[in-house]
């Protein structure tokens, strides 16, 4: 079950789906929800444990925290 960007909370995971054949998805823990609904920007840890500021596209998908890795 996945949520919208404007449900978004700390501690859900966010998916980024590969774009071209080979590419692997990316996977990482929100740990702030920045922005108002509609330009909602997101504070997250990707699973290389690198920390960045990110903008969400459609290519992007919330599942809620204790759905698991």
């Amino acid at each position: 079950m996945s949520k919208s960007l404007d449900q978004a909370k700390a501690g859900d995971l966010v998916t980024i789906n590969g774009h071209q054949l080979g590419d692997h998805g990316r996977l990482g823990e929100i740990l702030e929800v920045l922005g108002e609904p509609g330009h909602v920007r997101l504070r997250v840890r990707w699973e290389d444990d690198r920390e960045t500021i990110f903008f969400p596209g459609s290519d992007a998908s919330i599942r809620p925290a204790g759905q698991g890795r």
